[in-house]
């Protein structure tokens, strides 16, 4: 039971920046069963990210220099300026986020689910059972944050999209900062 309560935390810990960041994300123009798929997609990497950590190991992480704070900085940055543009551009309907964009930022988020998963092995024989807790933790979280987002934006309507824009740009730069 301590186990599970441990991964569980870790869980949470994992899924925290994917909540607020689907709170920016959120107040854009995205419908219900976008958000459905954007956090199935999130959930998906949270499983697949710890089990190539695991596999892999320190070894590419020595080898390349992976830093996770870059990626997922560079990754929030463009999607909040092109979450900014979309604002601004002329537009007969509402676009919503695209796949490219969800998997862009469904990989930026579950960087640091690759660098738990490195160590998990140490937390935890059973492997799998982690990397479950992990994917419907970080699903839930999207999903909420991104439901939470859209409700802003009805009451606020286009601020909310500019402030949930420039929201991912300054977390993006914040981590680009830990670099």
């Amino acid at each position: 039971m301590k186990e599970i309560i441990t991964l569980f935390t870790i869980a949470v810990a994992l899924s925290m920046d994917t909540f607020s960041l689907s709170l920016g994300i959120g107040t854009g123009s995205i419908s219900k069963k976008r958000c459905l798929v954007f956090s199935i997609i999130v959930g998906i990497m949270h499983f697949i990210m710890p089990l190539i950590g695991n596999l892999i190991g320190n070894k590419l992480v020595e080898i390349f220099m992976l830093r996770s704070n870059f990626l997922l900085g560079i990754i929030l940055i463009y999607l909040g300026l092109t979450m900014l543009i979309e604002v601004f551009k002329p537009s007969e309907k509402p676009k919503s986020m695209n796949l490219v964009n969800m998997f862009l930022f469904a990989i930026g988020v579950s960087i640091d689910s690759f660098s738990t998963g490195i160590g998990l092995s140490a937390i935890t024989s059973n492997m799998y059972l982690a990397v479950l807790i992990f994917s419907i933790t970080s699903f839930c979280f999207t999903y909420t944050g991104l439901l939470i987002g859209k409700y802003a934006n009805r009451l606020l309507g286009t601020y909310a999209t500019v402030f949930g824009s420039i929201l991912l740009i300054v977390i993006g730069f914040f981590h680009l900062c830990k670099y």
